[in-house]
């Protein structure tokens, strides 16, 4: 079945580019002109991801998002005018999967669409043998389900948050880059900033240590990161 994506953008311009452009690569589409009713499209019929404006009149896409992460885990793709570092950053710790900005290809952004649904999108029954659950420590992955916990508390993690964790559990010894960290949750062709590996780091740290985890991913300076003993 196609994927439903919301687009919330008060540009009719950028929203019928967006709708035009992801409706065009197979999916469905629905879209708003700002925040509160985009809240109001969630509540009606939860999206597959969704495609969010920061720079809404009213309530702002970070706003949005920080209500949306207090319930709900839908991947959201964050979208803005100002190519400025604090916006991503924000974007990215608020719970955003990423972020494009303005003026954008739509072609980039149907890709990083369809990474962000793949990342989500739980295994199929046959590639489960081939995509095993992983266990480090107190911290457990079951990719099949997309279900990650620690010390048996459940966590709510983006796809890419489950993917960066993921590629360290993987490898557990390794001392991954920043550019295999990304590899690990990006397609080959997208490119991001060395400060968005650093955000997505700095969220699965976060989410870890609020459930009891101080030691999920170790800096190794001017190499990398590894995994951490996760409790064990």
């Amino acid at each position: 079945m196609p994927h439903n994506i919301l687009v919330a953008d008060d540009d009719p311009h950028i929203r019928e580019i967006i709708c035009f452009a992801l409706e065009k690569a197979g999916m469905k589409t629905a879209a708003v002109a700002d925040g509160a009713a985009a809240l109001q499209a969630v509540e009606r019929r939860a999206p597959d991801l969704i495609v969010l404006d920061i720079g809404m009149p009213e309530m702002d896409g970070l706003e949005v998002c920080r209500r949306l992460r207090q319930k709900s885990d839908v991947p959201v793709l964050f979208l803005s005018a100002r190519d400025e570092e604090i916006d991503r950053i924000l974007g990215l710790e608020m719970g955003g999967d990423d972020y494009v900005t303005k003026p954008f290809s739509p072609r980039e952004l149907v890709a990083r669409v369809n990474v962000i649904l793949r990342r989500a999108r739980p295994a199929p029954v046959e590639e489960e043998a081939d995509d095993p659950a992983f266990a480090h420590g107190k911290l457990m992955l079951v990719p099949a389900s997309h279900a990650a916990s620690f010390d048996g508390k459940p966590l709510t993690l983006t796809a890419i948050e489950f993917a960066i964790l993921k590629g360290f559990l993987a490898r557990p010894q390794h001392v991954l880059g920043r550019d295999a960290v990304m590899a690990n949750a990006y397609a080959s062709n997208i490119h991001v900033s060395e400060r968005t590996v650093d955000s997505h780091i700095r969220n699965v740290r976060a989410k870890l240590a609020a459930v009891g985890c101080a030691d999920v991913i170790a800096t190794v300076h001017g190499v990398g990161f590894r995994l951490g003993r996760c409790g064990g």
